[in-house]
């Protein structure tokens, strides 16, 4: 498989996590319901503050004299007070910042990646390393060129697809076990399952295949044309041949015809 491929791979695996993780969150503060105190005097705040006093208070005094006067006073206070405040704020989480990643050097071969995602419920940040093997891979060449290994300097730069298929367009195979040239040219063709770019190699081995079918085709169509052809004119020359045979025949035999007949006395060379 390309190591492009597999490093493309990694990336969306990551992303599926933080997606899956968001998902779960957003589903849970969904299903969660909220809790009611039992009270008949019913407060609703959604954010501030709400005060609810009820009143009803009665006081009754009964005095009674020696004399046998009496004085009832009866006082009735009804205090009905409701102060609702509502401050339909709603203020989001703060935002997720996606951490920083750095290699911490030039030569490593090594890429930080990182992300976040805020929804007005909660945020999320999360970040990894991944190794660049392209990167890898010009690095190693070139310390194996520094120390004049050529072959194998070429060898583990043909570990990629794109350098493979290259290299062999260019007419300069990649080398295999030792063998370089024509010979190293063999035996990838022989086990052609362990190239690296085995799947672009069947995808153009099928384009060529359906190419050469359709010239062997047409080319099978034009010498059936090329052989109907001969076979029309060597029948035309036979006919044309036959009819000067049937000319001939006749013209010789009103020759014996007037011979008999002593007409004409004729000399026919044969």
């Amino acid at each position: 498989m390309d190591n492009n491929e597999t490093y493309g791979g990694k990336i969306m695996k990551f992303w599926l996590q933080i997606i899956t993780i968001l998902i779960i969150i957003i589903i849970a503060s969904i299903w969660a319901k909220p809790v009611f105190a039992d009270d008949t005097n019913s407060q609703t705040n959604s954010s501030g503050s709400n005060t609810n006093i009820t009143g009803g208070y009665t006081t009754t005094n009964n005095n009674t004299y020696a004399t046998g006067s009496s004085n009832d006073t009866t006082s009735t206070t009804n205090n009905d007070t409701d102060n609702t405040t509502n401050n339909n704020s709603k203020v989001p989480p703060p935002s997720a910042n996606a951490p920083s990643y750095s290699s911490m050097s030039q030569d490593v071969c090594s890429m930080g990646i990182s992300g976040s995602v805020t929804t007005g419920i909660v945020g999320i940040a999360g970040g990894k390393h991944y190794t660049d093997e392209n990167c890898e891979r010009i690095k190693l060449a070139k310390v194996l060129q520094d120390f004049g290994m050529k072959v194998a300097s070429v060898a583990i730069l043909c570990q990629d697809s794109r350098v493979f298929s290259a290299m062999e367009a260019a007419g300069t195979p990649c080398p295999w076990e030792g063998k370089i040239g024509k010979n190293a040219a063999a035996m990838w063709e022989q086990y052609p399952e362990i190239r690296p770019d085995y799947e672009v190699y069947l995808a153009k081995l099928k384009i060529k295949d359906k190419k050469d079918a359709k010239v062997a085709k047409e080319i099978e169509d034009a010498e059936e044309e090329a052989r109907e052809e001969e076979e029309r004119i060597a029948e035309e020359e036979a006919k044309k041949a036959e009819e000067e045979a049937e000319k001939r025949k006749e013209v010789l035999k009103k020759i014996e015809e007037a011979k008999e007949r002593k007409e004409i006395t004729i000399h026919v060379d044969r």
